[in-house]
C-alpha cells in the first residue's frame, strides 16, 4: 500500500544517482514523479514502474499549484534562484522540502512560518555544502566529547577530473555547471578568519590567494577561498575558533591562469558584448585590451597581464584553450562570462570515457585534555564511472537521497529551516553513505 506521493523536481545531470536511488528503495512505497521543463529529460531518470515523468515550469504559477498538493515532500533540484517559488507554495500546503542548495536568508526568511506549519526545509545536502557539514561536525562532535578545545577548521572541496583522464594544462574539465565555475567568486568579498583576524578577499584578488595541501596517493592541490566562511563558525558551534576557513580545490597553477581572465574583464556577466556573431576567439580577447595597429593581441595580452616570457606553463594553459584562434565563436548574444563558458566548453567538456573526480579535505587543529596540540584531517575522494554516471552526481544526489528518506521515515523531526549538522542527522547518513563507497580517511598526529 503506497504511504503518498513525492515530487522530485529536476533531472539534470547531477541528479542521476538521486533518481536511481529514490526508484530503488521508495518507489515500492511511495509514488515518485519527476517533474523537470524538459520532459525527455524528466523520462530518463525514470527506473522504476513507480515512478511518473511530467513536464513542469515552476515559474508557471497555475502548472505549481496543480501538482504540489497531495505530495508529503518536495526534494527540489532546481537553480537556487528557484527554490523560493517551490519553498513557499510547500509551506503553505504543509509539505517538506529537501534540496542540496545553501540556506539564504532568503530561504531562511521561511523558518518561523516553516515551524508553525510544522513543516522541515532541510537545506545543505549535498557534496559541497552537504558531505562536508556530515563529515565536519562528525569530527567536531567527536573532538569536544574527548574534552578536546578546537581553535582552527579548514575544509576544501574540489569537482576535478580523474588523474588518469586528466590530459590538459589546466588539470580541469566541467564535471558541475559551467557558468557556476566561470562566475565564481562574484557577489561580494570572500570572508574568513585566520589566527583570530578577520580577513576579506574581493573577486579581483581571489585568485592570486591560494594555498598548496597534499592528500596521499593524489598528490597536490590548490585552494582558494570560497564565500563567506564566517556564518559556519555559529553553525557548527565554533563561534570562538581562531580560524575558520572554506574552500575550493583546483590543481597548482590553474588559479592563476584563471586570474588572466577575470584581470581581463572575460568573467563579467553584468553587460551583453556588441557585434558577438561576427567575432572569433581572438576578437573576443582583444576587446579587453588596447588599442595598437601593430602590436599583437599575444604581446598586448602579455604587457597587459605582465607575464613573463618564461612563465611557459601559464601561457600554455591560455594558448591551449584556443584563445587566440580565429575561430568564430557562435554566438548572438551573451555576456562576456557567456562567452568564455562557450570558449571554454569546447575544450573542457568530458568526453566519453572520462571519469571525474570529487576531493574533499578537513583539516581541524586542537588542544587534547592533557594540553597536546594536536592535528585531525579527513580527506575524501570518489571517481565517477564515466560521463554520465559521475562522482559529482553521487556524491550530490545520495547524501539528499538518504537525507529526504530519514525525513520520510519520521527520523528527522525539527521543523523548519535545519542544515544536516546534528548526530540524528549525520551519524545514520555517515553510516549509509559508506556502504555506498562514499567514506572519509582520518590521519591524527602531533601538531608541530
Amino acid at each position: 500500500m503506497l504511504r503518498g506521493k513525492i515530487l522530485v523536481i529536476g533531472a539534470g545531470r547531477s541528479t542521476l544517482h538521486l533518481h536511481e536511488y529514490l526508484a530503488k528503495h521508495l518507489s515500492s512505497e511511495w509514488a515518485i514523479t519527476i517533474a523537470d521543463r524538459d520532459l525527455s529529460l524528466a523520462e530518463s531518470m525514470v527506473f522504476a514502474p513507480g515512478v511518473n515523468a511530467i513536464a513542469l515550469d515552476v515559474q508557471n504559477y497555475d502548472e505549481l499549484a496543480r501538482i504540489l498538493p497531495g505530495n508529503k515532500l518536495v526534494i527540489s533540484m532546481l537553480p537556487a534562484d528557484l527554490h523560493l517559488l517551490v519553498i513557499e507554495r510547500c509551506v503553505e500546503l504543509g509539505i517538506h522540502v529537501a534540496t542540496a542548495s545553501y540556506l539564504t536568508d532568503q530561504i531562511l526568511a521561511f523558518d518561523e512560518r516553516a515551524r508553525q506549519a510544522g513543516v522541515t526545509i532541510l537545506n545543505e545536502l549535498g557534496l559541497d555544502p552537504g558531505l562536508d557539514h556530515l563529515s565536519a561536525m562528525h569530527m567536531i562532535d567527536r573532538v569536544r566529547r574527548e574534552g578536546g578545545l578546537i581553535t582552527h577548521f579548514e575544509s576544501f572541496t574540489g569537482g576535478l577530473v580523474a588523474p588518469e583522464c586528466d590530459d590538459n594544462p589546466w588539470g580541469y574539465k566541467f564535471t558541475w555547471n559551467p557558468r557556476n565555475v566561470v562566475i565564481s567568486g562574484q557577489g561580494g568579498a570572500v570572508k574568513f578568519i585566520q589566527e583570530g583576524q578577520y580577513k576579506f578577499i574581493p573577486y579581483h584578488r581571489l585568485f592570486r590567494r591560494t594555498e598548496i595541501i597534499e592528500i596521499e596517493g593524489y598528490g597536490k592541490f590548490e585552494g582558494y577561498a570560497n564565500r563567506d566562511s564566517l556564518k559556519y563558525r555559529s553553525t557548527y558551534g565554533l563561534d570562538d575558533v581562531r580560524t575558520m576557513y572554506r574552500g575550493t580545490l583546483r590543481r597548482p597553477g590553474f588559479c592563476k591562469a584563471w586570474d588572466c581572465f577575470v584581470q581581463l574583464g572575460a568573467t563579467d556577466d553584468s553587460y551583453e558584448l556588441p557585434g558577438l556573431e561576427e567575432m572569433t576567439h581572438r576578437d573576443f580577447i582583444n576587446t579587453f585590451l588596447a588599442y595598437n595597429p601593430t602590436d599583437s593581441v599575444e604581446l598586448k595580452l602579455r604587457q597587459y597581464l605582465k607575464i613573463d616570457q618564461d612563465d611557459v606553463e601559464l601561457w600554455d594553459r591560455l594558448v591551449y584553450l584556443g584563445i587566440f584562434e580565429q575561430t568564430p565563436i557562435g554566438l548572438k548574444s551573451g555576456s562576456p562570462a557567456r562567452v568564455l563558458q562557450h570558449i571554454l566548453e569546447k575544450k573542457w567538456a568530458l568526453s566519453v570515457k572520462d571519469r571525474d573526480m570529487i576531493v574533499m579535505w578537513h583539516k581541524l587543529l586542537f588542544k587534547d585534555s592533557p594540553g597536546v596540540m594536536r592535528e585531525l584531517n579527513a580527506s575524501l575522494v570518489v571517481t565517477g564511472e564515466d560521463r554520465q554516471r559521475t562522482a559529482m552526481s553521487k556524491t550530490v544526489g545520495l547524501p539528499l537521497a538518504l537525507g529526504s528518506k530519514l525525513l520520510l521515515e519520521g527520523s528527522i523531526t525539527r521543523r523548519g529551516c535545519i542544515r544536516p549538522v546534528y548526530p540524528e542527522i549525520y551519524e545514520p547518513l555517515l553510516d549509509q553513505l559508506k556502504e555506498l563507497g562514499i567514506h572519509f580517511v582520518e590521519t591524527l598526529r602531533i601538531d608541530n
